[in-house]
């Protein structure tokens, strides 16, 4: 059921949202994209989301206010074809051709040593962790409201050394400044672009590596809360960072780790 404040007229089967923001989300169909989809709903936020393998957890969670398109955020020459999807979904959903939030979420993990790390593998999370939300943001453009947000996604990793997360965390580092230089180049459409900076969770992220009991407290003594995150800790904040509260913030890193590595 569709909060009272949305209304209730219908636009081609979908719902016209008036004066309702909207947010894509990157990779929401599982772990940490799917707590931010559903604290952003639970804060008024209608939002399309985009999944890869998550099919039938997508299906499952689709609603009046919340809508999925599948993208393999590795095909930057599918992104033009992308854009038209978003679009024509906005339109059909929310009776909306544009959004205001943007959350570049999607990315993998690989724990693998530095004197051992392949060229593939580097490439690989280059591609998915810095190359894409580099070019899906620039497609989505054109459709991101003015006076709208991005966020973007790092992790507590760029600023301790973890043996092992060499070139996931050089991908997010550059995610960082990325972030600013967004920030100064999209101002003149007072869009504000922020990172997220998250910390150990407790998700499948990694191959699940964070699920071993041995691993959870090694991180929980890096952290000032004394444990790893769960979800939750980190995705609540989501719809505060992205909402007015957060007008005058931008080009900054948001810590959300518990204070890890301080």
């Amino acid at each position: 059921m569709l909060p009272p404040s949305w209304g209730d007229q219908s636009i081609d089967g979908g719902t016209l949202i008036a004066d309702r923001k909207i947010a894509l989300v990157t990779g929401a169909g599982r772990g940490l994209g799917m707590g931010m989809v559903k604290h952003l709903m639970r804060s008024g936020v209608a939002v399309l989301g985009t999944y890869f393998t998550s099919e039938r957890a997508a299906a499952e969670a689709t609603g009046p206010d919340l809508v999925f398109c599948r993208l393999d955020v590795t095909r930057f020459d599918t992104f033009a074809d992308f854009v038209t999807t978003v679009r024509s979904t906005l339109r059909k959903s929310f009776g909306v051709e544009t959004f205001d939030y943007l959350v570049n979420n999607a990315g993998i993990g690989t724990y693998v040593p530095y004197a051992t790390t392949t060229p593939d593998q580097f490439d690989e999370l280059v591609r998915i962790n810095l190359k894409a939300p580099f070019f899906l943001t620039q497609a989505l453009l054109p459709l991101i409201n003015e006076g709208g947000r991005v966020l973007n996604v790092s992790t507590a990793l760029t600023r301790s050394v973890v043996p092992g997360m060499s070139a996931y965390a050089a991908t997010k580092g550059a995610i960082e400044v990325l972030t600013r230089y967004q920030a100064v180049e999209l101002a003149e459409r007072s869009i504000r672009v922020n990172t997220l900076m998250g910390g150990a969770v407790l998700t499948d992220f990694g191959g699940g590596i964070m699920r071993s009991p041995e691993v959870q407290q090694l991180a929980a003594r890096t952290i000032a809360q004394g444990r790893i995150a769960t979800s939750d800790d980190i995705t609540a904040a989501v719809p505060a960072i992205l909402s007015d509260a957060f007008q005058w913030t931008t080009g900054a890193i948001i810590d959300v780790s518990g204070g890890q590595s301080l």
